[in-house]
C-alpha cells in the first residue's frame, strides 16, 4: 500500500472519530446507558438546590438553637434555689477578683454556675467588699444567699484581730477563743519558740514578735501554725520598715529596737506621741548622767508584776526584776508587749527634741506632756496625782 493510500485511510479514521454522535445513538446499548446518565444528571441538577436549602436550614436552625441556648444561658444562668444545706468551708484568697471567687464557690459546690454569681455581683457592688479569709457556707445555695452569707460576719471562720500592745499571756486566750483550739495547746506551743520561726535577734523570746494584726487562720490549723503565722507577719513588717538595716544605723540590735517599740507602745496614749516617747527613751539611755539612764517606766513595773495598772505604787517601783526600769538602767532584757508598725517606726525614727521626761496627767483623755525640765516634770506628776489619786 502506497504512502498516499495510508494517508487517506488515516484521514478517514480521524473524520469518523470527530463526527457528531447521531441523536439516536449508534446502538441500543449505547443509547440506553447514555440516556439514563443524562436523566439522572438532569434529575440531580433539579434536586441540588433543594438539598442545599435543606442543608442550609439544618445549619441555620442548629446554629440558631445553639446560639439561643448560649444567649439564654448568659441572660439566665443556672442557679440553685434557697439557702442550701450541709456545710462547706471556702477560702477566699487575698486579691481574688469576683470571677475567681465565683469559681471557688462553684468548685466547692456552693453555687450552680459561675455566671450566675458574676451576674449578681455586677449588680450588687457589695461583692467587691468581700474580705479574704475562710467562710463557712452551705452547698447548693442560690447566688443571693451565698453573697449575703459572704458579707456576714457570722460566716467568717475564726477571723480574729489582735490589738497593739497586748502581752503574750493576753494573746493566747484570745486565739483560743476565736480558733476553738484549746488554750493549753497554745501555751504548749509558746514553750517551744524554736518551732515558731522567730528571728535570731528575738533570742528565743516570743514576747514582742506576735504581731498585732487581723488574721484568718485555716480552720484546720494547729496552735503552732497559728503562732508561726503571727511571727511571719512580724517578719514581713520588719522587712517593710527595714528594721535590721536601720537598727545598725542607730548602733543597736533589731531586738533592742523591738524592745523600745514595746515601751513606746505601752507608754503612748496616742499615735502622734510615739516618736516623742521614743526620743525620751533614746535621750535617757544615752545620757552622760548614769542616774538618768533609769527610765523609771511604770509599764515595766507592771510587766514584772504581771499586772495591768497604768501607775505603779512606791512599793511596786522597788520590785526586784530585770524588767523594772526603776531598779535597772537602760532597756529591759526584752519587749514587754507586742508593738505595732507605728511604734516600730517611732523607735527607728524618734522625733528630734531634748525631752527627758513625759507624764500622762490626764490618762482618761490620753493626754501626754513632754519636758526637759525636772521641776516641770514634778509639776506634771502632781497633776497626775490629783487626777488619779496616785502619787
Amino acid at each position: 500500500m502506497s504512502d498516499a493510500d495510508l494517508d487517506f485511510l488515516r484521514q478517514l479514521s480521524e473524520r469518523q472519530q470527530q463526527r457528531p454522535e447521531p441523536p439516536g445513538g449508534a446502538s441500543r446499548a449505547g443509547r440506553g446507558g447514555r440516556g439514563r446518565r443524562r436523566k439522572k444528571s438532569r434529575k440531580g441538577r433539579r434536586l441540588a438546590p433543594f438539598i442545599a436549602l435543606a442543608f442550609l436550614l439544618v445549619v441555620v436552625c442548629g446554629g440558631g438553637y445553639v446560639g439561643l441556648t448560649t444567649i439564654n444561658g448568659m441572660l439566665n444562668p443556672p442557679d440553685y434555689k434557697g439557702e442550701g444545706s450541709g456545710s462547706v468551708t471556702v477560702w477566699i484568697h487575698e486579691g481574688d477578683s469576683v470571677a475567681l471567687m465565683a469559681n471557688r464557690l462553684k468548685d466547692a459546690g456552693v453555687v450552680k454556675s459561675v455566671d450566675a454569681f458574676i451576674k449578681l455581683a455586677t449588680k450588687d457592688t457589695r461583692a467587691t467588699s468581700i474580705q479574704p479569709g475562710y467562710y463557712h457556707l452551705r452547698r447548693q445555695m442560690s447566688v443571693k444567699s451565698a453573697l449575703d452569707l459572704l458579707l456576714s460576719d457570722a460566716s467568717r471562720a475564726g477571723r480574729l484581730t489582735i490589738p497593739e500592745g497586748k502581752r503574750v499571756v493576753q494573746i493566747l486566750p484570745l486565739l483560743a477563743s476565736k480558733t476553738h483550739i484549746p488554750l493549753k495547746d497554745f501555751q504548749k506551743a509558746a514553750k517551744h519558740p524554736e518551732k515558731l520561726g522567730l528571728p535570731s535577734y528575738a533570742k528565743g523570746r516570743l514576747e514582742g514578735y506576735l504581731y498585732p494584726f487581723t488574721y484568718d487562720p485555716d480552720p484546720k490549723a494547729t496552735a503552732t501554725q497559728v503562732l508561726r503565722s503571727m511571727v511571719d507577719q512580724f517578719k514581713k513588717v520588719a522587712a517593710n520598715v527595714d528594721l535590721e538595716a536601720k537598727a545598725r544605723d542607730l548602733g543597736m540590735s533589731p531586738g533592742e529596737v523591738v524592745t523600745i517599740a514595746s515601751l513606746v507602745q505601752a507608754e503612748s496614749g496616742r499615735a502622734e506621741d510615739m516618736p516623742k516617747v521614743a526620743r525620751v527613751i533614746d535621750n535617757r539611755i544615752h545620757s552622760p548622767q548614769p542616774w538618768m539612764r533609769k527610765l523609771q517606766f511604770d509599764s515595766t513595773v507592771m510587766y514584772a508584776l504581771g499586772k495591768y495598772n497604768t501607775v505603779a505604787t512606791l512599793a511596786e517601783t522597788k520590785t526586784q526584776s530585770p524588767y523594772n526600769t526603776y531598779v535597772v538602767s537602760g532597756l529591759p532584757p526584752g519587749p514587754i508587749d507586742n508593738p505595732g508598725e507605728v511604734a516600730l517606726k517611732a523607735a527607728l525614727e524618734p522625733e528630734k527634741g531634748d525631752w527627758l521626761y513625759f507624764v500622762a496627767p490626764d490618762p482618761k483623755n490620753k493626754i501626754t506632756k513632754f519636758t526637759s525640765s525636772y521641776s516641770e516634770f514634778q509639776k506634771l506628776k502632781q497633776e497626775l496625782a490629783r487626777n488619779t489619786g496616785h502619787g
